[in-house]
């Protein structure tokens, strides 16, 4: 067993488990985020489904510090996201996962489904991990997702108002009015 790995002294190399588009001197970082997205996202299962759920959704029960404290400690990602170079539509998606997160947290006992359903941390990570594979893609869907979400809202909140006229317009004159 002479000159095998084991006889050497000294600290052994770090096994380098990150994907390999993670640049080796972010892994500690990276590793460290995986888990704590994981820890507030998924780190239970209820028995006998496959619902998982994470501290997120136990802290959000307090009402609004839990919320706060989750997107507090999202906040995570987004440092290890503007220190890998990511683009500004990537960061601003990520906010808005985590500011949605906030807001559909904060009505009680719904936000509270509300986190374990749409798990922002996970999709952070989840999107963090697209745009370091592919950079170019990810960042030009995250800019049409800047685009395109807030003018589906918009044509939501309309259609919403011209079908609530046109009901109010319909009883009306089912009302003789």
């Amino acid at each position: 067993m002479h000159g095998s790995s084991a006889d050497t002294p000294g600290p052994r190399p770090q096994q380098y488990n990150a994907p390999q588009y993670i640049p080796r001197e972010h892994v500690q970082t990276y590793e460290r985020y995986r888990r704590l997205a994981d820890l507030l996202d998924q780190a239970f299962m209820i028995p006998g489904t496959r619902i998982r759920f994470g501290l997120d959704a136990i802290i959000g029960l307090v009402p609004g510090a839990g919320d706060l404290a989750g997107a507090a400690l999202a906040g995570y990602g987004l440092l290890l996201a503007r220190s890998l170079g990511a683009p500004a539509s990537v960061l601003v998606r990520m906010v808005g996962n985590i500011g949605l997160d906030a807001l559909g947290g904060a009505v009680p006992l719904a936000g509270d489904v509300f986190d374990v359903a749409f798990k922002a941390h996970v999709r952070n990570r989840e999107l963090l991990d697209r745009w370091l594979a592919e950079p170019r893609r990810v960042e030009r869907m995250s800019r049409l997702a800047l685009i395109g979400i807030p003018l589906a809202a918009a044509a939501a909140v309309a259609l919403t108002i011209a079908l609530g006229i046109a009901a109010v317009r319909a009883l009306a004159g089912a009302l003789g009015g």
